[in-house]
């Protein structure tokens, strides 16, 4: 045990991993950081253009948005003509320099776009008579959108959007269960470019106003060093304890995986201090791979802030953002604890210590040094329980993260950081604004031909009105969307063609809508096509689908957790009682406990495989809601202890 912790190498400690080009492996596996590399007149024009959009959205965040379209359109203005002057149409397009092609694409796009501003008035007088200009300027702005978020994302999601779009078409000529009418093209391009029910629907309007300043306020914190803050700060309260490095892992990339919102950048933005740190203290470059995506990923669904999708869960259910961040705390909380305990049974299986104390930040010198940047979250936490919107506690963060940051000479946003900050935030928002504006097609059509009530009824009938398979196959619907969409679209697609099956078989909006954003994030996880997985295995230099699975595993409480409360709505806090609330929680935590025992295969010491099988078993027990169930878990839960501390004590005794 002390022979692995003296092979720890200092230098990894305090210093990120610097013989991989990061930059380049984010590009690898996040699409959205595949821009130009621009210089010149043109980076100059770049630069203009994102931070005059940070700043346009900062004024109407401050002074007042416009109306919705106009919002919508002069958002999305800026959001495609950024993606054809930064993002290549192929991988043998110049990535340093726009061709002239691509400056057309964007003056069409300002065009498409800018035109619903203008002609606003006058669309909504003749609304449902388009004239064949409206009609014109609709079909090229949807062929422009699906081309961006073809470059600035896959092209999964524009595939899917034109599938919808020959679906409302051509309806008669489907099977008997999803057919109708079918509508004229002028017909559909009204309802999805010109209104308010496709393109310019729910997702693009939370994108224009919430989504892209939490964005925003995420480059601005990143400014002031709060990346290495968190870190450090992790490492002060867990890098000593068993295991440190990958508790140091799981608190950082928590925290700041809920401000980021991307698990891929998560990933290579934490992962580049905490992968190496796992790796000196003897974790397998494959686990701490897999800790550092798990962790990473886990922070879309960590409130306060988590990520885009969360927002446009509140505005489909019509709620507060807050109800959705408060019934996501003991979901997360248990999702982190899980991993957590996995960790620390793992560092204990292995003889792993934590680091030296030596090596480890005072937490007294640094949050007097530092602890000023925690203020803007909290002031966030302040304006989202005083009912203030999402949009104005954002916007009052930021205000607040500029103001904080002249406390220490460190953090002091000086005018080339606030530069960096508005360009880095408006370049942030682009990959989730096409996602967005993409998925209201798929909206659109959801509302011009009842498609989501008739896959509703498919699904349920497939499932013979069983809740469990219903769930089952909800479920791999979302993983399967999840491997070629953003977690946002995701949850945009799978909320209104899957979550409606869950309502026919009444499981509460609230649930049902958070097991399909579980899903849909956990597809990040899941091989073959583990985004955040595969770029913590190229961090860590480990083989990318033992990384995956690994992340599976350790994410295990994640896809069961789900399933769980929507069988137990109250730890969605659904029909919110103390008494029975309490014992929930309660029950999943030794549920979550056992079940850490299972999937490593230790407690006190290596447990027989059969004991394995018997406490993932109990953990089920646990999880499950009903008194039975819990009192059997129990029991297996106090037997595999007394085993294992029986069997622990026989392996020291011939030592002693």
């Amino acid at each position: 045990m002390d022979e692995k912790n003296n092979n720890i190498n200092p230098d990894l400690v305090t210093e990120p991993v610097s013989a991989i080009d990061l930059d380049e492996l984010r590009r690898q596996f996040d699409t959205e950081a595949r821009y130009r590399d621009l210089s010149g007149w043109q980076a100059v024009f770049v630069t203009v253009l994102a931070v005059g959009m940070s700043l346009f959205h900062l004024y109407t965040a401050g002074f007042g948005l416009l109306l919705a379209m106009k919002q919508g359109a002069t958002h999305l203005a800026f959001v495609l003509v950024l993606v054809f002057l930064l993002y290549p149409a192929t991988a043998k397009s110049s990535k340093n320099s726009v061709p002239w092609y691509d400056f057309i694409f964007a003056v069409l796009a300002a065009f498409a776009t800018l035109y619903l501003v203008i002609e606003f008035e006058e669309m909504v007088n003749r609304a449902g008579l388009p004239t064949s200009m409206d009609i014109a300027v609709g079909f090229i702005g949807i062929a422009l959108l699906l081309e961006a978020t073809r470059r600035v994302s896959s092209p999964v999601l524009p595939c899917i959007a034109i599938f919808f779009l020959i679906y409302c078409y051509f309806g008669r000529s489907f099977p008997q269960i999803f057919q109708h009418r079918g509508f004229n093209i002028t017909r559909i391009i009204n309802h999805m470019y010109l209104g308010t029910e496709g393109v310019f629907g729910i997702p693009l309007g939370v994108s224009a106003t919430f989504v892209f300043m939490f964005i925003l306020f995420g480059s601005v914190l990143e400014q002031t060093g709060m990346g290495r803050f968190i870190i450090d700060l992790a490492m002060a309260l867990a890098g000593g304890a068993t295991g440190g490095p990958a508790k140091v892992a799981v608190l950082s990339s928590g925290l700041m995986g809920s401000v980021s919102g991307s698990s891929v950048a998560n990933v290579c933005t934490t992962g580049m201090f905490t992968i190496p740190l796992m790796k000196s203290v003897g974790y397998k470059p494959y686990f701490a791979g897999a800790v550092e995506a798990v962790a990473s990923t886990g922070g879309q669904i960590m409130p306060p802030v988590m990520g885009a999708a969360a927002f446009i869960m509140a505005q489909f259910m019509g709620v507060p953002y807050i109800e959705v961040a408060l019934a996501a705390i003991v979901p997360a909380l248990l999702y982190y604890f899980a991993v957590m305990v996995q960790v620390h049974f793992e560092a204990t299986r292995l003889g792993l210590r934590g680091l030296p104390r030596e090596k480890l930040p005072n937490l007294f010198k640094l949050l007097r040094s530092k602890g000023h940047l925690l203020i803007p979250l909290v002031v966030i936490i302040y304006f989202l329980l005083a009912g203030y919107t999402p949009l104005k506690a954002a916007y009052n963060g930021i205000i607040a993260t500029v103001l904080i940051s002249f406390l220490n000479k460190e953090t002091r946003l000086t005018l080339p950081k606030l530069k960096m900050a508005l360009e880095s935030g408006a370049k942030g928002a682009l990959g989730v604004a096409c996602a967005c504006a993409t998925v209201g097609i798929v909206v659109g059509t959801a509302t011009l031909t009842g498609l989501g009530l008739r896959i509703a009824s498919a699904i349920v009938t497939i499932a013979g009105g069983n809740l469990l398979f219903t769930l089952v196959l909800t479920m791999i619907a979302c993983i399967l969307l999840g491997a070629g969409l953003p977690t946002t679209a995701n949850f945009i697609v799978t909320s209104t063609i899957a979550a409606p099956a869950l309502f026919q078989l009444n499981v509460p909006p609230m649930a049902a809508y958070m097991f399909v954003l579980y899903f849909g994030i956990a597809a990040d996880l899941s091989p073959p096509v583990a985004l955040a997985a595969y770029a913590g295995a190229g961090i860590a230099g480990a083989d990318p689908m033992r990384t995956g699975v690994t992340a599976v595993k350790l994410a295990l409480a994640g896809f069961l957790v789900p399933f769980i409360y929507v069988y137990n709505p109250m730890l969605v806090l659904v029909d919110f009682k103390p008494w029975p609330f309490t014992l929930a929680i309660i029950t999943a935590i030794l549920g979550v406990f056992l079940l850490g025992m299972s999937t490593i295969g230790f407690y006190k010491t290596k447990m027989a495989w059969w004991l394995r099988i018997i406490a993932l078993g109990g953990a089920l027990g646990l999880l499950i809601p009903g008194w039975q169930s819990d009192m059997l878990g129990l029991v297996i839960l106090i037997i595999t202890h007394f085993i294992q501390v029986k069997k622990a004590g026989k392996e020291i005794e011939p030592a002693g």
